[in-house]
């Protein structure tokens, strides 16, 4: 029985038009394409999950395409000449067809001319002697000859002394994207010949609609509040977001609650972070703490009761600055100010040395030390 592919990889974009949370990147990838302005070399570095190696795919098919379409903002896809191509750019982003001769062989692996490495385990002056000798070579079938390097940061510094020469004069049939999610490793000399495009962090808001988009083509039953918590805890991973999505069908079937969640995360309930802060208003440390002590008595990690209590009065203190409300009212039991003092408090607490003994400790002294100070 064959296995059930993976959700990430199920939903790995497939054209710029999919790509999501990294506008900036796209439009450069689609300009220089449609100005036929193509760098022969690039950096992505970023966070894990963040899209670094799909882009390159697409990057990579695009380069090759026979039939480059248009996704323009009417949602009509052209197919323009490259006459046309500068124009176009300005009214949608071109996009690799996926269905020329190029394309297929490029989605299927089946591409000679393109060569994906994993730097981290072919890091040595041997293997990247191997690429600089084969990139002479004319591409067999493609235009191009791509490579792509992830987590080229692990490449060794006689590697490195290797791949200058190459990234600074490579064949003209020849694209190099490194990937990376610690640009500071890769030395001066080669950022300084090549394009360098920072990939950032998902918001909360642009996981939850890739969680909802996958669900829906699941056919999951996706509570909202269960979306925003998976969210929340793939730190702005689409890579994350989706794993956890996988793991949370697995663990309710197709209909995902946030209540489950919660049990299996060893997540604090939302009413139980609401009779915390509802303490805090009152100025009931002993209240807040016993609080507390309830939601670890039932197993939930404390490390992921902070943070979702950080989370919640993070919510509370935009939405204070996006109103302009500076006091208290009757529905805002908490001002600017103390909010402010509230998430240092609980900033720093997250920050300090736990020991693994008392790891409830720190909150408790947080939670005193905030009706101190209010």
């Amino acid at each position: 029985m064959p296995t059930e592919q993976v959700l990430y990889r199920k939903y790995r974009p497939q054209s710029f038009a999919d790509v999501r949370g990294q506008d900036p990147v796209v439009r450069i990838l689609s300009n220089a394409l449609a100005m036929n302005r193509i760098a022969h070399a690039y950096l992505f570095s970023g966070p894990r999950g963040t899209g670094k190696t799909s882009v390159a795919r697409i990057f990579a098919r695009a380069v090759n395409c026979a039939d480059l379409a248009c996704d323009s903002p009417t949602g009509e896809e052209q197919s323009p000449n490259r006459a046309s191509r500068r124009s176009v750019s300005e009214e949608g982003r071109l996009i690799p067809c996926n269905a020329c001769e190029s394309c297929a062989e490029f989605l299927s692996g089946r591409a000679l001319d393109l060569v994906e490495m994993d730097a981290a385990s072919n890091r040595g002056v041997d293997e990247v002697r191997a690429i600089r000798e084969a990139a002479e070579l004319l591409p067999m079938r493609a235009n191009y000859k791509v490579y792509i390097l992830d987590e080229a940061h692990m490449l060794t510094r006689e590697a490195w002394n290797a791949l200058l020469k190459l990234t600074e004069e490579p064949p003209p049939h020849v694209i190099f994207i490194l990937a990376t999610t610690e640009p500071e490793k890769v030395p001066d000399t080669v950022q300084s010949r090549v394009q360098h495009l920072q990939f950032r962090l998902a918001d909360e808001a642009t996981l939850v609609r890739v969680l909802a988009d996958a669900a829906k083509k699941e056919e999951m039953a996706l509570e909202p509040d269960a979306a925003s918590m998976l969210a929340l805890f793939a730190e702005g991973s689409f890579r994350d977001a989706l794993n956890l999505l996988g793991q949370a069908q697995a663990l309710c079937g197709n209909t995902i609650t946030a209540s489950v969640l919660e049990d299996f995360f060893g997540a604090p309930s939302k009413t139980a972070l609401a009779e915390v802060a509802s303490a805090l208003a009152l100025r009931d440390a002993k209240h807040a703490i016993e609080c507390a002590g309830q939601v670890f008595a039932k197993g939930s990690d404390p490390r992921l009761f902070l943070k979702l209590l950080i989370h919640q009065f993070r919510s509370q203190f935009l939405d204070a600055l996006r109103s302009g409300r500076v006091e208290k009212d009757a529905a805002n039991p908490f001002s600017a100010k103390e909010l402010e003092t509230i998430l240092r408090i609980l900033l720093e607490t997250a920050t300090e040395r736990h020991y693994s003994g008392w790891r409830e400790l720190p909150i408790e002294l947080a939670l005193h030390r905030i009706v101190r100070e209010l």
